[in-house]
């Protein structure tokens, strides 16, 4: 397949471009043509596929039906000729080939070339290479000890008790520090997150002391392993891609490094970048892409053992749920030890503390439960969540594949809400729809099912969810909340698209509307960076390829929206300080959250409820959230006693001295009021 097709379908389906209720699910089993491949031996040692020590160098490769294979040894990375050609050993009993040289090859390269049927397919760095040279065309030889900055043994991230505590932060290395004015040195790079005391032309921090003064616990990076589509041979022509091509799974992206053409730059540099949040108390969550390769026959995948990482059609057709040209079969064993054990060492080497997985659906529920597993070895704390959808039908059954509404099968491990994102703000592929915090009324309902992170409560009817129809979380803390993330409209593009006539100052409010509702809400919330200064992407509604024009995030916008910058901060803080935004338990939510009834027809766009009884171990005894999505006051009437505002007319003060409430409360259009007593 073609890599402009390839990127372009990628781009589509990230934000749930087909999800998992509008699909038409397969009822089939493997396809005929992939049960071939159950018999094929398997090997799960742990020096797949090069091994330096006092003996000498080792290589192993996995490839079962390959006649012969050949390991070719460079000088070079990327031009020239072999100085070596080595005949690899066939390992009849594990499928494996091998081949050992007496002299640690530090410094070297090298690539595989197999013999299928006949036929010597293209020369491959493998599927295990850990380090590549520019372009990652060949697998490089280095030293990882040599790699580790200084402190790296004992480096580590934030402990994690509950992902109800998490906060995630989403960003792109080049939108966050490309711009002039981010006043960063190593802008689009790993290394710009460890440059402390950068400031935006008004004098604002920005970088590293912004995340640490907005206040998220944890940042998504978009992908960070090698990918294809930028040619990290000519990263003066300013090449933008998010990486959702897939080429190199265990090795960093080169064009995120000082020097493309070291292979130990970029492993060292994603080290200190990790380190350096680490330092300021963010864990760092890795987005993976294991569903789909960039390429087809050219994978390393295919190069290597051909036929057997991709599902297929009875016809021997690739299968295509990633909407990408093809899909990776999680379900056969050497593929799923492959996912289990290449998170594992980004947990271990990179000491990585989450994975977000794009377009979980298409793995099977038991791959995904034994990464959980595993994972929590590596690190107690670690948090993994994904989308649980696909993109098309597949040729693994519906009540196999880790969607949405499998989460509660599935142990530690969490699913985006495309409930309440498509609620608050409006549909996501429609960009003239408004939704709850912009006066659409009807998806009251579905907001609820949000706010109690799609577990079951005795006052949310799913019947009128929109999205879902029955509560398919057995825990809040199987759900990530979230109203805009890298795909389609930015927040602030999708309020201009659909409140046309507004101001900016009007939208402003409806963010905060919205971004209340997500950051109060039990469950995980997730934000794209810039939303706290109202960052637009100028309503290009697929980015993936577009100029820095278009991706990079302007930090003037911080001193000009300071005001929606306090808020974000105010609404991180109030979360942080109250437990009872952060329940653990499905029991908990519905014994301490009770939604006040309120006639539809009457007031439509009005959400109220209470948290009471010091919900999970909470300071204030009891907290009232309304919310009115409306461009009308609404009034709520109040159980008794003094209530105090920490959240009202927007601005938010934790203290909670915004002024008191007795017997009723009035809510201005379009904000939302919490109260405590």
């Amino acid at each position: 397949m073609n890599k402009t097709m390839t990127l372009i379908s990628a781009a589509l389906l990230m934000a749930g471009a087909v999800t998992s209720c509008q699909k038409t699910a397969s009822d089939s089993a493997r396809s005929a043509y992939d049960r071939q491949f159950e018999d094929y031996p398997t090997y799960n040692g742990d020096d797949l596929e090069l091994t330096v020590d006092s003996t000498g160098t080792r290589f192993r490769l996995w490839s079962p039906k390959a006649e012969e294979v050949e390991l070719s040894l460079y000088n070079e990375g990327l031009n020239g000729t072999p100085y070596q050609t080595v005949q690899m050993t066939f390992q009849p009993e594990n499928g494996t080939w091998t081949a050992s040289l007496p002299e640690q090859l530090y410094g070297k390269y090298y690539t595989f070339k197999v013999k299928h049927d006949g036929k010597w397919l293209a020369e491959t760095p493998g599927v295990w290479a850990k380090a590549v040279g520019a372009n990652g065309k060949r697998a490089a030889i280095i030293d990882f000890a040599q790699t580790d900055p200084e402190g790296w043994a004992e480096d580590k991230g934030p402990k994690v008790d509950n992902f109800t505590d998490v906060i995630v932060y989403e960003m792109h290395h080049r939108d966050f520090s490309v711009s002039p004015t981010s006043g960063i040195a190593n802008k689009g790079k790993f290394l710009a997150l460890t440059e402390q005391g950068t400031l935006s032309p008004e004098g604002l921090p920005t970088g590293i002391d912004h995340l640490k003064e907005l206040g998220v616990t944890h940042v998504h990076i978009l992908p960070s392993y090698d990918y294809n589509s930028v040619d990290e041979t000519a990263l003066e022509k300013n090449q933008y891609n998010w990486g959702y091509d897939p080429q190199n799974y265990n090795a960093p992206e080169g064009s995120y490094s000082t020097d493309p053409s070291d292979p130990a730059a970029r492993v060292k540099e994603m080290k200190q970048m990790v380190k350096a949040l680490h330092e300021a108390g963010i864990g760092v969550i890795m987005d993976v892409v294991y569903n789909h390769t960039a390429e087809n026959d050219g994978s390393n995948f295919e190069l290597t053992a051909p036929g057997y990482y991709h599902r297929h059609w009875d016809d021997g057709s690739y299968s295509d749920a990633s909407g990408c040209g093809n899909e990776t079969a999680s379900d056969l064993q050497q593929m799923r030890d492959y996912i289990i054990n290449s998170v594992k060492y980004w947990a271990d080497e990179y000491h990585i503390d989450g994975f977000r997985f794009d377009l979980m659906a298409i793995h099977d529920m038991e791959t995904m439960n034994q990464v959980a597993a595993e994972l929590k070895k590596v690190n107690p704390s670690i948090f993994v969540y994904g989308e649980g959808w696909t993109a098309g039908d597949s040729p693994l059954p519906a009540e196999q594949r880790a969607l949405k509404e499998n989460v509660a099968k599935m142990t530690d491990i969490a699913v985006f809400s495309d409930d309440i994102r498509d609620a608050v703000k409006g549909h996501y592929s429609n960009a003239e729809d408004r939704g709850f915090a912009t006066g659409k009324p009807g998806n009251e309902e579905t907001v609820k099912i949000g706010i109690v992170a799609a577990t079951a409560h005795p006052q949310v009817d799913y019947s009128k969810g929109n999205n879902s129809k029955f509560a398919y979380a057995s825990s809040p803390e199987m759900i990530v909340n979230y109203v805009s993330c890298h795909d389609d409209l930015t927040l602030t593009d999708k309020l201009r698209k659909s409140m046309p006539d507004a101001t900016d100052e009007e939208r402003m409010k409806a963010a905060k509307l919205a971004q209340t509702i997500i950051f109060t809400s039990q469950g995980t919330p997730f934000m794209f960076a810039g939303e706290e200064i109202f960052r637009d992407k100028k309503g290009v509604h697929n980015s993936y390829q577009s100029p820095d024009s278009i991706n990079a995030i302007d930090w003037s916008l911080k001193a000009k929206n300071h005001d929606q910058m306090d808020y974000y901060k105010g609404l991180i803080a109030l979360r942080k300080q109250h437990p009872a935004f952060r329940m653990t338990t499905a029991e908990q939510i519905a014994e301490h959250l009770e939604f006040d009834s309120i006639d539809r027809e009457k007031t439509p766009n009005l959400i109220s409820y209470t948290l009471k009884d010091n919900a999970n171990g909470d300071s204030w005894k009891d907290i009232k959230v309304i919310f009115n999505g409306s461009d009308q006051p609404r009034t709520v009437d109040l159980p008794e006693g003094t209530w105090q505002a920490a959240v009202k007319d927007g601005k938010i003060d934790p203290a909670a001295n915004l002024g008191t409430f007795t017997g009723t409360a009035t809510v201005s259009p379009r904000t939302a009021l919490i109260l405590k007593r």
